[in-house]
């Protein structure tokens, strides 16, 4: 790789270790602020605005009459007031949680800074390629093998200065890597970082591109073009399908993303099918927003292995994850 990397800078939401789930090996991911998707079933809510975000997380709260409204009293545009009683998430204790008005938020992260158990905090921070490398880079003993680095998200193309120029360095390393992607992005932006890129793991939702924008908000065309593209220009994929039942689990819309996968060939080293689940769903009242799929249940394990049968039938490696 002979150009240089920039010290680009890029808004996170998190990093973690020991991530066995994101691409083979043991991995660290580095999580992305920002996409332009709006999946029904996203299970990271923190990670679809490219702002940050004030957050609350009951857990942590020992509420408003025990604090003295410290959180209350330390907002300059009276945006947090005394709301009402609510359980806190797993137990049957409750606490006088802040009632936050996000119209009349600023940002000014006052409240965060005099909230002691740190129930009130931001999701996401502004970091730069030199820092977010000397984080991994502490992981680096674990990436023996099959591990490395997951670029995640989010949609890690939408910062993509930052994500090309993360890459670039950690391959300067002979870190492999993995980018987690949702394949909206600019085509050219994935002819650029096509040759840092080890393996892509690459989400494919629903094969019509009316439900597809209906279920995510963009339509599935340029999404399935890029595919193709790193397909014919030597990517590795690792291709993703969330089963949501009532949502994209037809018959017709299974066996239509098998045979898409199909089409790709060779560069398809794995198809995980991903059965819907609700852990995501307690993010959502951290910020203030309403979990619209509460009522959808999980598909059966009978289900899913005849699903899984649709993509062996293809001659696809493929499992249920």
């Amino acid at each position: 790789m002979e150009e240089a990397y920039v010290n680009a800078k890029g808004h996170i939401y998190d990093i973690q270790g020991y991530a066995v789930h994101d691409g083979p090996g043991i991995r660290t991911t580095v999580y992305t602020k920002g996409c332009p998707l709006r999946c029904l079933w996203c299970h990271s809510p923190e990670s679809q605005e490219f702002g940050f975000q004030l957050s609350w997380l009951d857990v942590k709260c020992i509420g408003a009459e025990a604090c003295e409204d410290a959180c209350i009293k330390a907002c300059p545009e009276g945006a947090l007031t005394r709301g009402g009683p609510v359980k806190r998430t797993g137990t049957e204790e409750t606490v006088i949680r802040p009632e936050i008005d996000r119209a009349k938020c600023t940002g000014c992260l006052k409240c965060t800074e005099v909230c002691i158990p740190k129930a009130l905090y931001v999701a996401g921070w502004e970091t730069d390629v030199d820092t977010v490398y000397a984080r991994l880079m502490k992981d680096a003993v674990f990436f023996e093998g099959e591990g490395g680095v997951t670029v995640s998200g989010g949609e890690a193309m939408s910062q993509f200065d930052f994500t090309l120029n993360l890459c670039r360095r950690l391959k300067d390393s002979g870190i492999h890597i993995c980018l987690d992607t949702t394949g909206f992005a600019p085509t050219e932006r994935f002819a650029g970082i096509l040759p840092w890129i080890d393996l892509f793991l690459y989400d494919i939702k629903h094969m019509d591109s009316y439900r597809h924008e209906k279920l995510t908000g963009v339509p599935n065309t340029l999404i399935l073009d890029n595919a193709r593209y790193i397909a014919s220009h030597g990517g590795a994929l690792q291709v993703r399908f969330p089963v949501i039942p009532k949502l994209n689990d037809s018959p017709e819309n299974i066996a239509a993303t098998a045979d898409f996968c199909a089409e790709l060939g060779d560069a398809v080293k794995l198809v995980q099918l991903l059965p819907y689940h609700q852990a995501g769903r307690v993010k959502y009242p951290r910020l203030g927003w309403t979990y619209r799929l509460k009522n959808v249940a999980p598909p059966s394990d009978a289900f899913m292995e005849k699903a899984l049968e649709v993509f062996k039938a293809r001659g696809l490696p493929c499992q249920i994850h």
